[in-house]
């Protein structure tokens, strides 16, 4: 039996020429509908889990550890000179592969705002920071005012911060930091700031507690014995992580001695790893849905092969091999797993695009099946919260979308040799079927 003679009756058995009521030929496209439909949860958890880890390791990396981190000794002259610091941030910018350095100070405060007190976490930057580092100007947006230290009690805030101490763009508020005096006595120091700028990175878990003072004041209002003082240095590449050490060993012959030298991988291994083993067994459960909907082929092939038992009696009488109608049928569930594929991967992305409006649908709907039963059980509007599928705390308000190609080909690859190996048997035997009892029969 030639190859094009078991592609026809392939062809065939998928469109056949009667216009007969086939259960089979139903099963074959429900097993396609369910192996589309099983595709795209995966490509939408494969798309927004890829994207929102890149976005939240994009900020991690930008706003928070930089690419290699400077951590100084806090007795070191850099650490509690502010001329020193600096001198020392241009002489890490020489290094071979650091495109910039950020001199920075960080410490804990008290804030108090109209609506109260709350910890803040206080970093002291160099007044352009905002404009001069990229990943501030394009991963910071500003909900009032201006993002400019232009003196020194200004200050930018967390919009979270700003929320729960009821700041906006002018609005002064207090800072209350510890100051060790040299008898070693521990004192209250009450600092005035005036909100220059609310910002908000989109991500709430990392930015919250921020409050950004110019380097001039964390000096004057943050005790070097207590504070990190280091120097965030950029790279080209903060994934070329082969450039990254090299540029981490030339930077520790420079520092000073006792400074540690970090990569954002070492700073940040635990999370990022967490980021990875949740995407990974997301995937393993998505992976298994679609398992079990490639199942549908095998028995849809079955039931094919016992409404053809008659063309397969006749094709084997008139000389077909038992390895050609195991190949038609083999083809038949490619052919049926190519289709699925073919409308489940662009379903999953195109659910991924509008994944925020989704989201934001799905909420509306929920809240409003809660609201009404919350009003039911005697409860008032005012009381009322909003439930949130995707915690702003938590989760990027925002997720940007990132399609990995190369992943949704293995996918699709995947699915595929699913297909043809949930086939097997069924095409086999078909294959085996025996044309003298199935004559008989007829």
């Amino acid at each position: 039996m030639r190859t094009g003679s078991s592609l026809l009756f392939a062809w065939r058995l998928l469109f056949p020429r009667t216009g007969k009521k086939s259960n089979a030929r139903r099963s074959l496209i429900g097993a396609c509908v369910c192996i589309a439909i099983s595709l795209v949860p995966l490509v939408m958890v494969l798309t927004v889990s890829d994207g929102m880890i890149q976005g939240i390791t994009g900020r991690i990396i930008g706003l928070s550890s930089s690419h290699v981190k400077c951590v100084l000794y806090p007795f070191a002259k850099e650490a509690q000179d502010e001329s020193a610091l600096r001198a020392l941030a241009r002489t890490l910018s020489a290094v071979d592969g650091v495109t910039a350095a950020y001199p920075e100070m960080q410490g804990i405060g008290l804030a108090a705002g109209k609506r109260g007190r709350m910890g803040a976490t206080v970093r002291a930057v160099q007044d352009d920071v905002f404009k001069t580092n990229p990943s501030f100007a394009g991963l910071f947006s500003v909900s009032s005012g201006e993002a400019v230290l232009s003196g020194k009690h200004t200050a930018v805030v967390g919009e979270k911060l700003a929320e729960q101490l009821g700041l906006a763009a002018g609005d002064t508020f207090r800072l209350i930091t510890a100051r060790r005096l040299s008898s070693g006595k521990t004192v209250p120091k009450i600092t005035p700031l005036t909100v220059a700028a609310v910002v908000s990175c989109g991500y709430q878990e990392l930015d919250a507690l921020w409050v950004f003072v110019p380097l001039e004041t964390g000096f004057d209002i943050l005790p070097a014995q207590s504070s990190e003082v280091s120097v965030g240095l950029s790279t080209a590449d903060a994934f070329d992580f082969v450039s990254l050490s090299r540029v981490q060993n030339g930077v520790e012959r420079v520092v000073p001695q006792y400074t540690r030298v970090y990569r954002w991988d070492e700073l940040n291994a635990a999370q990022y790893e967490n980021f990875s083993s949740t995407q990974i067994m997301l995937l393993f459960i998505m992976l298994l849905i679609v398992l079990v909907a490639s199942v549908n082929i095998s028995s849809a092939l079955v039931m094919l092969v016992m409404e053809r038992r008659r063309e397969i009696a006749i094709l084997k009488s008139l000389g077909g091999s038992a390895q050609g109608i195991a190949f038609s049928f083999l083809v038949t569930g490619l052919v049926t797993g190519a289709i699925g594929v073919l409308a489940g991967i662009p379903a999953g992305l195109l659910c991924a695009v509008n994944f925020d409006a989704i989201i934001h649908a799905i909420e509306r709907l929920v809240n409003g099946g809660a609201r009404f039963v919350y009003l039911l059980r005697g409860g008032t509007l005012a009381d009322f919260a909003q439930i949130h599928l995707l915690d702003p705390a938590f989760y990027l308000q925002r997720i940007p979308l990132s399609v990995p190609l190369g992943q949704l080909i293995v996918i699709g690859c995947g699915t595929l040799v699913l297909s043809l190996a949930v086939s097997a048997i069924p095409a086999i035997r078909a294959g085996r079927e025996k044309p003298i009892d199935t004559l008989r029969k007829i």
